[in-house]
């Protein structure tokens, strides 16, 4: 991997054990003066002035932001000589002023990610962490299971969706920050966790300890419906992407499918290059997308050809969870008219960042420096992708294995195929639908 890696991050609704997060916080304080002079009464204690940068302080500071940084010097300073508790974690505090500056800039995906952090974003797109092995929601309260994936520890423990987890170790997380929680869950393979779970349903709560694994994601897999139809499900923009893809499409391809339904729901993007390379698979020729500076500059992408599923009808599956390298490719597919969308409208994650470490393996800095446009130029940051067929889809429907939206995608190419008019929206809850793990 690059030093300076390029990737386009989306944001979860419902995101695996693994995915990084924003951190924040707030200071409580009194207004003191920038320089030592004057002391400064507070709370009736007399506080001394504060001590100026050191010569060695002020050497280490390039010429042209020495006075700019001096303040900073002198709060360091302070800390180091005032602060109750000694002696302080320098390393701490310089992560600390990383993160703060990062805030300061005001973009909700411009950030600091602590080494860990760092670790676990990257470990995502390389398509494999160290966890439990589930989907989870940091929306509510608790942080809460959306489903186990398949064969993973959590799964074997008998976790079910809409577990809640109120305890971690015996420790309560009531008013715990959920990413906070999710962050506490991760380890190292090998290593154990209790999990205490309320469950609607239960009068007192379930108390799991589960085995921390190393967590396989299959990035893209396949497979044949009835009626002739083939199914992708992407769900990340990852290292292994591509290779999974075209795997999975000589699979499908050799079966002679007569449309492909591709599944980007809850895929919260991943990699550009690999969000172009996906897309080469799909369009033969032409742009996937424009990345626009803020100087005016711009960069275009294009189809890399050769693709494998260039000709065949297509219906893609976008929903509030689809974000970022999700968005370039079925905002390529729809500009073009290779494809038909259903479902909900997008996150709407029109920036892309880069993740540059930084130097010790102290973490790394992500950086928005760009937004991207589709081929027709359509800026879709904040808004999202509009379906061409609206179809909800509610938590009674997951919870009783039903899947409208699948079950629309597939009505819709089939009309397609036929050659018979295609609904704007559909009915939220179908009959006899196929059950599908976001």
């Amino acid at each position: 991997m690059n030093k300076t890696t390029q990737i386009i991050l989306g944001l979860f609704t419902g995101v695996i054990l693994l995915a990084g997060a924003f951190s924040g916080g707030f200071i409580v304080g009194h207004l003191m003066p920038a320089a030592g002079g004057l002391p400064i009464i507070d709370d009736f204690n007399v506080i001394p002035g504060l001590q100026n940068p050191t010569a060695e302080q002020q050497a280490s500071t390039p010429d042209n932001v020495e006075a700019l940084f001096a303040p900073f010097w002198e709060a360091w300073n302070l800390v180091h000589e005032q602060f109750v508790t000694q002696p302080v974690d320098d390393v701490v505090l310089m992560q600390g002023a990383i993160r703060g500056m990062m805030e300061a800039l005001g973009d909700d995906h411009t950030m600091y990610m602590a080494p860990e952090q760092y670790e676990m974003e990257t470990s995502s797109l390389r398509g494999s962490y160290e966890g439990i092995g589930a989907y989870v929601d940091t929306d509510g309260e608790y942080l809460t299971i959306i489903s186990p994936i398949e064969g993973s520890p959590a799964d074997q423990a008998g976790l079910q969706p809409g577990d809640k987890i109120i305890a971690l170790d015996g420790e309560d997380m009531t008013g715990v920050p959920p990413e906070d929680v999710r962050l506490k869950v991760l380890g190292q393979e090998g290593t154990q966790v209790t999990l205490t779970i309320a469950r609607e349903g239960e009068s007192e709560p379930l108390e799991f300890t589960i085995t921390r694994a190393e967590i396989v994601i299959h990035s893209a897999e396949g497979k044949m419906l009835e009626d002739g139809i083939g199914y992708v499900d992407i769900n990340t923009f990852g290292e292994q992407t591509t290779f999974e893809l075209r795997q999975t499409l000589d699979e499908l391809m050799a079966q002679n499918p007569r449309g492909l339904i591709v599944d980007l729901r809850n895929n919260p993007g991943g990699y550009l290059i690999t969000a172009v390379d996906v897309s080469s698979e799909f369009i033969d020729d032409g742009v996937i997308l424009i990345e626009q500076y803020g100087n005016g500059k711009r960069d275009v992408y294009e189809s890399n050809g050769k693709g494998r599923a260039t000709e065949i009808p297509i219906v893609v599956l976008i929903n509030e969870g689809s974000a970022s390298a999700s968005e370039i490719l079925a905002g390529a597919l729809q500009d073009y008219g290779r494809a038909t969308l259903v479902g909900v409208q997008s996150y709407g994650k029109g920036s892309v960042q880069n993740i540059v470490p930084l130097s010790g393996e102290q973490g790394a800095a992500r950086l928005t420096i760009a937004k991207w446009l589709t081929p027709n130029e359509r800026h879709i940051d904040g808004v999202g992708l509009a379906p061409d067929v609206l179809v909800e889809m509610t938590l009674e429907d997951f919870e009783a294995g039903l899947d409208p939206q699948l079950d629309a995608a597939v009505e819709t190419l089939l009309a397609m195929l036929n050659n018979t008019p295609i609904p704007t929206s559909m009915p939220t809850s179908i009959p006899e639908a196929t059950p599908v793990v976001p």
